[in-house]
């Protein structure tokens, strides 16, 4: 057999393919492992945090509310605490029978079986609530049955030891844990705290893990507990006593605020009716939660001719032994004013103008502010006693929301000016809240300062810190010491006259004095009501100065005759205030 030799360069390019395979192969092994090396160390952080974001859940831990407290003699005692409640939910998606489940559960929570069912099949959700505010034990009877989608979640809500004492002074904390009307809402920030914040690693489940080391946790912080100026037991006896009287007279509905003239603090602020914050969501009118005391002006009637007489007094046009002719009446821009109670013989004194509640001698401090007659400089001078010394038409800053400021006339612009003004003069033509005219009233009854009205007497932070409020004189020299010595005379000399008309009783040794008013209720086209009015008394208790002052209003008692109002149903509420201030909270007598 004839054998071959093999062709020439056959083994060098089988060599080379070979060679070109081998090229290829190491190429992509090379490609693979650069993006590997990209992937795996250039990269690593970005798809670490890409792989958290579908494992970790970001859970915001609530913190715990600060709590209200106030005053019970030498002991502070809780007004509103803190409760752990629970909130059922589920998800619908994983409920397996939601019929026996709303069974089970309607078991223990005592709820509506049917809504329970309907909520569990509602389509396209994975979170509804069932039920809202469950105690612990029923927490860990539904937690023992195990049931697929249901969960519950807990949540600190408001209890009020005190039931609904103070209820529009202290507001309520709404479903999202908002404060809301009252403290709870003026002061939500330093109450409420700062949140935490959970990021967990969970399982495929959604199930935290509690032992990932990647878990990154922020304590919340507590919120600040508040201590207020109110005292438990003043108040209390307050509330009682503005019910008994308001409904004694018939009245819807009425307010009363009592007051250390000498600092400011608010000792006790009663409104009728009220309701129970902690049941606020079954209150159907929301004007209940108003504090009508702070937030709702009013046209004050008479008590304001405390304030025109201690404007005269300090500007030196009268004296309390300033004696005018009265005819009865006024004529003012083609207006007549007239009185309600007759004139005695002349002279008229100042002190008449006050027992007796004399429109026609208000209107005549206010011509002497003048002059001697109506006229700009007397507007002027009164606009200003009004705006900058009493502080009418301002906000107190008190802290307490929703806070109204009232109204009082332009001296220069507006029709029929100085009647305008000789309306103001006895509390008509000008609005104010309960509020400002007890803190004007005590300015001119403690020597002349205007003390900022508050009712937060402290706030404590986490950190054992003490945020003490002091008293804050805003205006010195509101009148000098000599008038507000004077109106005390006068103010103490009208309670003496008609203590029985007010139904009251003098107290020997100690100094109590005050006004009623009794103002006509505007009508919304313009005029006023017939035959309906608002009732309003101020005064003060005290031994050889005022130690406390007190402030009433009756809305629309059912009563006959204008001045009713004041006399017989505000004035009559002041004197069980002031037989129970000085039985039991501590009236130093005259030395």
């Amino acid at each position: 057999m004839e054998r071959y030799p093999p062709k020439a360069g056959h083994s060098a390019s089988s060599n080379r393919r070979l060679y070109v395979w081998y090229g290829v192969l190491f190429f992509i092994i090379g490609i693979i492992i650069v993006r590997l090396f990209y992937l795996q160390i250039i990269r690593h952080d970005y798809y670490q945090k890409a792989a958290l974001n579908d494992q970790q859940k970001q859970y915001v831990i609530a913190p715990e509310r600060g709590i209200i407290q106030a005053h019970q003699g030498g002991e502070v005692l809780p007004l509103v605490l803190n409760e752990k409640l629970y909130t059922l939910y589920a998800d619908p998606t994983l409920v397996k029978n939601p019929t026996i489940a709303a069974a089970k559960i309607t078991g223990i929570t005592k709820g509506d079986s049917n809504q329970y069912d309907s909520l569990m099949k509602t389509k396209n959700a994975r979170y509804v609530v069932l039920a809202k505010r469950l105690s612990e034990q029923q927490d860990k009877q539904i937690m023992a049955l195990k049931l697929p989608g249901i969960g519950l979640q807990a949540q600190d809500y408001r209890t009020y030891p005190q039931g609904s004492l103070a209820a529009q002074v202290l507001g309520f904390v709404n479903n999202d844990g908002q404060g809301t009307y009252g403290v709870e809402q003026a002061l939500n920030g330093g109450l409420s705290g700062t949140p935490g914040l959970l990021k967990a690693i969970t399982d495929a489940s959604g199930v935290p893990l509690a032992a990932s080391r990647d878990n990154v946790s922020i304590d919340p912080k507590a919120g600040a507990d508040v201590t207020l100026t109110i005292d438990l037991s003043m108040q209390k006896n307050l509330e009682a006593i503005l019910k008994q009287g308001l409904e004694r007279v018939k009245s819807p509905s009425g307010s009363a605020i009592i007051m250390d003239p000498n600092t400011g603090a608010i000792l006790a602020m009663a409104n009728y009716p009220s309701f129970d914050p902690s049941h606020y969501f079954d209150v159907s009118d929301p004007g209940l939660f108003n504090n009508p005391s702070v937030s709702a002006p009013l046209e004050i009637g008479s008590v304001m001719k405390s304030l025109t007489i201690s404007a005269g007094l300090d500007q030196g046009v009268i004296t309390p032994d300033t004696t005018y002719h009265d005819p009865g009446y006024v004529t003012v821009d083609g207006f007549t004013i007239k009185n309600v109670h007759s004139i005695p013989e002349d002279p008229t004194s100042i002190k008449d103008v006050l027992q007796l509640s004399l429109n026609t001698g208000a209107i005549h401090v206010l011509k002497q502010l003048g002059g001697g007659d109506f006229n700009q400089k007397g507007r002027d001078i009164w606009h200003d006693y009004m705006s900058n010394h009493f502080r009418l038409g301002k906000p107190t800053g008190i802290e307490l929301p929703n806070e109204g400021t009232g109204s009082i006339p332009n001296p220069d612009k507006g029709y029929a000016l100085n009647l305008q003004y000789a309306n103001t003069s006895f509390g008509q033509g000008m609005t104010a809240s309960l509020l400002q005219m007890v803190s004007a009233f005590s300015s001119v009854v403690n020597g002349g300062n205007y003390f900022k009205p508050y009712i937060v007497d402290s706030r404590s932070r986490t950190n054992g810190q003490i945020d003490q409020t002091k008293p804050q004189i805003v205006k010195n020299n509101v009148i000098s010491s000599t008038a507000s010595s004077q109106i005390r005379g006068l103010l103490q000399y009208v309670f003496e006259s008609n203590y029985t008309a007010y139904e009251s009783k003098l107290h020997p040794g100690y100094i109590v004095g005050g006004k009623t008013g009794t103002a006509q209720i505007p009508q919304p086209g313009g005029g006023y009501k017939d035959n309906i009015y608002n009732g309003t008394f101020m005064g003060f208790v005290g031994g050889d100065k005022p130690q406390y002052v007190a402030a009433v209003l009756v809305n629309t008692p059912d009563l006959p005759g204008y001045d009713s109002a004041g006399a017989q149903a505000a004035a009559p509420i002041f004197g069980n205030i002031d037989d129970m201030l000085i039985d039991n909270f501590g009236v130093i007598p005259k030395s």
